[in-house]
């Protein structure tokens, strides 16, 4: 929060400073200098921003369980998604055309919460929850199947025996035919006065529990020692198997998967080419409706008005920000019925999302009338604000709360792929339509950008021009030569390419959803076979 606050506060003033000094006289480009800097402004504002968030975000999953986690982070980070329709809405009200005070509202406005923040922001654990925060905090690190939300004894347990194991008798043999799809198993839910188990001859689970040198009694549990000894052992699975009897059935032993393990595991990735996918569609559209809502009332339309171009401009801005407010609330409250009522993984509303994406695209395809754009962006704000709603909670069951804030900080790097691709084709694409024959073909590229960063700034800035008195003047005629103003046939072409992102990024959430219920079942089959000890005399 701390770095939040002077981040933001930097960050923003800095912008404005630029904004409001603008280029000296008789100077017509911006020295390189200033725009290394002007670059770093905007970058520590999006390290402000996501430091807040992020602060907000764990302490919001640490305090609330598993089965209301979803939807607890949805209501919190749904502020996230009605920052621009509340910062615009006060900006017009009080500094109407005013650009350089917006600013200095951005400045102060993002900053001091993060002062309260710091102040009252918490994590408070619920009362099943550890006391001492060894599961969260990593000390006990014992995973488990996705979703299944079952917990271990920690060390510190009245019911749990720890001691150092020296001796290399193994009661229990180790399973040779694990998924190799399956990098953590999941333990085994063991009545507290039933004998220490395997599922059957021909297929005998892997176990931590040893004979102890020099003892009669027989562990419960293995030490940390052994444990990080076994997690260690074999490439076909990183852990191991623990006991844990029902006293605390809330208790949750989560997953601790973090630093170089996370980039090695295929549910990473699969998280981060889905949210790539889907929030690069997502930024591409609202960085640039206002060149879609400009390209449309353009159309075929002698009374073209500067002012009512804005007006529709801010009209799709505050739709996709409102839409996005809501969509973050109502992904997490399905996330957790999907879980809770349906006991389906929490995964499978990535099919959800991604059809709100594909049917979002479907209507700004087919629309070609300003007035009806409005109905694409709602969609498409909703979609928004549900994927960054579900992501992180999909986060803490795949990898764990313990590293969770890290975690999800290589996860929501995806979006600065995804989107600066999907911005510059949409550029490009502008570019290829315009009546601007000025600028030479060899910086299309350059073009593209600027046009994806300027359509950024004026979706801004454009949502808070007044309409009464004070506003600016219409001018009469069609906007500058270098906009495009043939409707549909604008950005056609991109609307293409996000179509077919988005049907990837929807068939790689159906087979995320298939697997983890492949998953859950298969724990669930474990769990009911009868138990039979096995000695393994060999050893």
């Amino acid at each position: 929060m701390i770095i939040a606050f002077f981040a933001l506060l930097v960050g923003y003033l800095g912008i404005r400073q630029f904004y409001t000094d603008g280029l000296p006289e008789g100077v017509s480009d911006i020295s390189t200098l200033s725009l290394c800097l002007l670059i770093f402004c905007g970058f520590l504002t999006g390290v402000g921003g996501n430091g807040g968030l992020v602060g907000a975000m764990n302490a919001t999953a640490k305090s609330f369980p598993d089965k209301t986690r979803a939807t607890a982070n949805g209501i919190v980070i749904s502020g996230f998604g009605l920052s621009a329709f509340l910062f615009s809405t006060v900006a017009h009200t009080f500094f109407p055309g005013n650009t350089s005070s917006f600013l200095f509202v951005l400045a102060i406005g993002t900053s001091l919460p993060m002062i309260l923040g710091f102040l009252f922001i918490r994590p408070i654990p619920p009362p099943h929850v550890d006391p001492t925060g060894r599961l969260e905090d990593g000390s006990t690190d014992s995973p488990t199947d996705y979703g299944a939300g079952e917990g271990v004894l920690g060390t510190n347990s009245p019911t749990s025996y720890s001691h150092d194991n020296t001796s290399h008798t193994h009661l229990l043999a180790r399973d040779v035919d694990e998924d190799e799809d399956e990098q953590v198993e999941p333990p085994i839910e063991l009545e507290e006065e039933e004998p220490l188990v395997s599922s059957s001859a021909h297929e005998q689970f892997a176990s931590d529990y040893v004979v102890p040198g020099q003892v009669d009694s027989l562990a419960l549990s293995p030490s940390r020692e052994g444990f990080a000894r076994h997690r260690t052992h074999g490439a076909r699975s990183t852990s191991r198997r623990s006991a844990r009897s029902h006293v605390d059935t809330a208790q949750d032993g989560q997953r601790n998967i973090h630093g170089k393990r996370l980039f090695k595991t295929a549910d990473f990735w699969l998280l981060f080419t889905v949210c790539s996918l889907l929030s690069g569609t997502g930024i591409m559209y609202i960085n640039n409706v206002g060149a879609i809502s400009q390209a449309l009332f353009a159309n075929n339309n002698p009374d073209y008005d500067e002012v009512k171009a804005a007006q529709w401009q801010a009209t799709q801005v505050s739709t996709v920000s409102i839409m996005n407010c809501l969509g973050r609330i109502a992904i997490g409250v399905i996330a957790d019925f999907t879980k809770g009522k349906l006991k389906l993984p929490r995964s499978y509303c990535m099919v959800i999302v991604a059809t709100l994406f594909i049917i979002s695209q479907v209507a700004c395809f087919s629309i070609d009338s300003i007035g009806n754009l409005w109905k694409a962006s709602a969609l498409l704000g909703f979609a928004y604000g549900g994927l960054f709603g579900l992501f992180p909670t999909l986060v803490i069951e795949w990898f764990g709360l313990a590293h969770f804030s890290e975690n999800w900080g290589f996860v929501s790097l995806s979006p600065m792929l995804g989107g600066n691709i999907f911005s510059i084709a949409f550029g490009r694409n502008l570019d290829s339509h315009s009546d601007d024959e000025a600028s030479p073909a060899g910086n299309s590229t350059l073009s593209a950008a600027a046009s994806a960063l300027s359509s950024l700034a004026a979706n801004a800035t454009t949502s808070m021009l007044p309409t009464g008195e004070g506003a600016i003047h219409a001018r009469g005629g069609l906007p500058s030569a270098h906009h495009c103003i043939i409707g549909r046939e604008c950005y056609r072409d991109s609307i293409k390419l996000t179509m077919v992102a988005c049907t990837v990024a929807l068939g790689l959430g159906i087979y995320a959803g298939w697997r983890d219920t492949k998953r859950q079942r298969r724990h669930a089959a474990r769990v009911g076979v009868p138990a039979v000890v096995i000695w393994d005399d060999e050893e």
